[in-house]
């Protein structure tokens, strides 16, 4: 699993590892690893030109001694001074080894340039001249490496509020940092190469967490010689309407392809064709009024794909919250119990699949301020809302009270179209019915059907029904990864 950690957390594990050791080790590790991945990025050190751009920082101090090493190695290497006060013991080593102190011009003539303008600990928009250098940086033709966390990214959140440095890489050292792995944020790092620099044991639980598909491997049922289909968990699946037919098909495509051993589909008389017609392995219930007594017994419910959201879906939403098994609850779903939030006063548990529209009207907030910190709204409606969140998005966060948020790395932009949020519901769904909690359901269900939308797309436009498809493939992916 790939844990990331607020500032506040990493500057305790640094005090604490710091007083053991001699002054200055830690940065002379942090620029050993920096120098690596910058040699590795230039590919032949000697004549190449190296632009540093230096902060007040520690990161300025990293960047310095990183680029005393490359100048020993042959590169030019141009510093740039921005802050107020410079680190120096570690300028005094640059220029000892042929390095310069220059201007912002040299930014665009480099054929690489450092970020070590600010630290972990900055927070809010940068200010000049560290706002005009990040541009310039992203203006220029070199690849920009940034020291621990692009600046202008918020460490601990992923905030960016004004101005930031777009990286190619970012070598962060001793942890990752929350900000690194959750948008906006995340889309200012780039490639994130992690330096270990000894804080390994200093280190308290985490902020933040992302699978890996050997969590996944470990995490997912499978079934055993004993398993028949009820054992297997059964789903129950009340989605679609005479209008959106095609939300049923894709949640319950979804559901039986995610491990699943029955799933009870409810609906219209419409949907209920189209769900027969597509699932022949569904077991289908044609409501003629909205009422589940004769669906039979389940193991979790997902509600409200397509449903519409007239009285008829209301009284069928409460029948389902009515139940003492799991509810995943998404799209329209979400919209009756924003209106209603008197639904989700249940004991059995809740997970909702919203993306920062939905989520904006459950928590009454601005959706543009949920998008610029997804992580801090996720949490917000856990605890608000009582229930386990799934903020779908350009970074999935899952948030469930005071356990560590957990944020998806597998997903592709290509997964942005109409009808796999569908199947996300239905997988997560079956997951749930085969007894996985809110929490691990929607984290494993997260990482597979991004999985399933890279290999659906392979490089291309893909259909919400393909990603359906892939995700016994991205089973077979996680499941084969080995000890």
């Amino acid at each position: 699993m790939r844990t990331a950690y607020t500032a506040d957390q990493i500057r305790g594990a640094e005090h604490e590892l710091m007083a053991r050791l001699p002054e200055g080790t830690l940065m002379q590790r942090a620029a050993a690893g920096l120098a690596a991945v910058c040699a590795d990025l230039l590919g032949r050190v000697y004549g190449t030109r190296v632009v540093l751009l230096v902060g007040s920082g520690d990161n300025g101090g990293d960047a310095l001694y990183a680029g005393e090493r490359l100048a020993r190695r042959g590169a030019r290497v141009d510093a740039v001074l921005a802050g107020s006060k410079t680190h120096e013991a570690g300028l005094r080593a640059l220029l000892d080894a042929g390095g310069r102190v220059a201007e912002a011009a040299a930014i665009g003539r480099a054929d690489l340039i450092v970020d070590g303008l600010v630290g972990i600990g900055a927070s809010g928009a940068l200010r000049e001249p560290y706002a005009r250098l990040a541009q310039e940086a992203n203006a220029a033709r070199g690849a920009v490496v940034a020291v621990d966390v692009p600046s202008g990214v918020d460490a601990s959140t992923g905030r960016v509020e004004g101005a930031a440095v777009r990286a190619r890489v970012t070598v962060t050292m001793g942890a990752y940092k929350t900000g690194l792995l959750v948008d906006p944020g995340a889309a200012f790092a780039g490639d994130v190469r992690l330096i270990d620099i000894g804080l390994g044991e200093y280190l308290p639980d985490p902020d933040v967490a992302a699978l890996t598909g050997r969590d996944v491997d470990d995490l997912i049922p499978r079934p055993g010689e004993e398993s028949d289909k009820y054992r297997r968990g059964v789903l129950g699946v009340a989605a679609g309407s005479d209008l959106f037919t095609g939300a049923a098909v894709l949640a319950v495509g979804g559901a039986l392809r995610g491990g699943a051993g029955m799933v009870r589909y409810a609906g219209r008389e419409a949907p209920v064709a189209q769900v027969r017609a597509h699932w022949p392995e569904a077991v289908v219930t044609l409501l003629d009024e909205p009422s589940i007594a004769h669906v039979g017994r389940v193991q979790a419910w997902v509600l409200g794909p397509g449903l519409g959201t007239d009285a008829w879906a209301h009284e069928l939403a409460a029948r389902v919250l009515a139940t003492d098994v799991p509810v995943l609850i998404d799209a329209d779903g979400l919209t009756l119990v924003a209106r209603d939030r008197s639904l989700l006063r249940r004991a059995a548990p809740v997970l909702i699949t919203p993306h920062a529209g939905e989520l904006a009207r459950l928590i009454r907030a601005d959706r543009a301020a949920i998008e610029a910190a997804r992580l801090e709204h996720a949490r917000r409606a856990a605890a608000e809302l009582g229930v386990t969140v799934l903020l779908k998005g350009s970074t999935t966060v899952v948030a469930e009270d005071e356990r560590p948020a957990r944020v998806n790395v597998t997903g592709t932009p290509w997964l942005a179209t109409g009808g796999t949020g569908d199947v996300l519901s239905g997988l997560a769904g079956a997951l749930l019915a085969q007894g996985l909690s809110c929490y691990d359901a929607a984290s494993c269900g997260a990482y597979l059907h991004g999985l399933a939308g890279h290999l659906a797309a392979d490089g291309a436009p893909l259909a919400a029904a393909d990603v359906a498809t892939a995700v016994p493939a991205a089973i077979r992916t996680v499941t084969s990864v080995g000890p």
